[in-house]
């Protein structure tokens, strides 16, 4: 079965190595880098910002690190945190991701990326859809079928508000396969844990979620992975992607730095300069390994024509989903 709609919010270009970025030959750019993080501890920005400083201290790019957790407001209260302070915060990077996007979009927060300095996106986490492990569903296929069956009882869950990435992510599977991205049964669950509880229980039939949460998911032998939102398999793991199945839909959740609006160009380039130098690093590819993440480089113009790409797309499919 083949669909040919094609929903792409698309990393390629971005897969760049280092190009018109400084390169830093492995010595010490910067003395000391603060890491200022929108979330909670644990959480996928915490965990971005704390593995990305431990590479760069450990691989003498950077002297020291320190790390400040401010929640709140759904990232705003940091950012305005940044923006309000940038007088202050010439060596602190502001840890994001695609909700930066999102939230702007829906006015969860008056600011938006182009309110910041644009240092690097770094790098990405591809969507999965899972179901039970011993589910009858084994494949894409087998969930449009089960869905077209009877599509009022079909639910899909995941750890995001409706109109959120996990959400948005289903909704642009579904599209891709050429059914309405509106007609489909979405549960929100507040986090990723208890959206687990919800396939487990059988309250919903497949769980949108981040591809790192979903291997160690099904490596617990807890789900299996229907389909990935990446453009090819990701090494080490033997799950298919949306793509090889006919559903054409790419969308990679990025994740990068950002610093205060107005730092001096020298101060924004050595940030660049060592996060650049930091992918050539032995102990940035154990951090890596260890969370499973993809490197996807963006430094500065390229960062703001990717964000002004998934902008695009977000917004676009958001609209046709009615919240905006």
């Amino acid at each position: 079965m083949k669909f040919t709609r094609r929903v792409m919010m698309t990393a390629a270009a971005a897969m760049v190595a280092f190009s018109g970025a400084a390169q830093a030959d492995g010595h010490q750019v910067l003395d000391e880098l603060h890491f200022l993080i929108p979330g909670g501890a644990g959480g996928g920005w915490d965990g971005t910002a704390r593995g990305t400083g431990e590479a760069l201290t450990e691989a003498g790019l950077v002297g020291s690190a320190s790390y400040e957790n401010m929640s709140g407001g759904g990232g705003g209260v940091a950012i305005a945190h940044m923006i309000e302070n940038a007088d202050s915060m010439g060596n602190t990077m502001m840890v994001n991701s695609t909700p930066i996007v999102i939230r702007s979009l829906t006015g969860v927060f008056p600011q938006s990326f182009r309110d910041l300095t644009l240092v690097a996106g770094t790098i990405g986490d591809y969507a999965a859809l899972v179901v039970q492990s011993d589910s009858p569903i084994t494949s894409m296929e087998d969930l449009l079928t089960t869905y077209r069956a009877d599509a009022t009882s079909f639910a899909i869950g995941g750890g995001s508000v409706p109109g959120g990435m996990d959400h948005l992510v289903a909704a642009m599977a579904m599209q891709a396969a050429g059914e309405d991205p509106t007609g489909f049964n979405y549960i929100p669950y507040d986090a990723g844990g208890a959206a687990m509880a919800g396939l487990l229980s059988g309250e919903i039939q497949a769980l949108s979620t981040g591809f790192s949460e979903a291997v160690a998911l099904a490596e617990q032998g807890e789900v299996r992975i229907l389909g990935v939102t990446a453009p090819d398999r990701i090494a080490g793991s033997d799950a298919p992607t949306m793509m090889e199945q006919g559903v054409d839909v790419e969308f990679v959740n990025w994740r990068g730095f950002f610093a205060a609006p107005g730092l001096d160009e020298e101060t924004v380039g050595n940030m660049r300069a060592a996060i650049a130098a930091m992918y050539e690093t032995e102990e940035w590819e154990a951090v890596r390994a260890r969370n499973g993440w993809v490197n996807i480089h963006n430094p500065g113009d390229e960062f703001e024509a990717f964000l002004e790409n998934q902008e695009q797309v977000i917004g676009d499919l958001m609209r046709t989903l009615g919240f905006l």
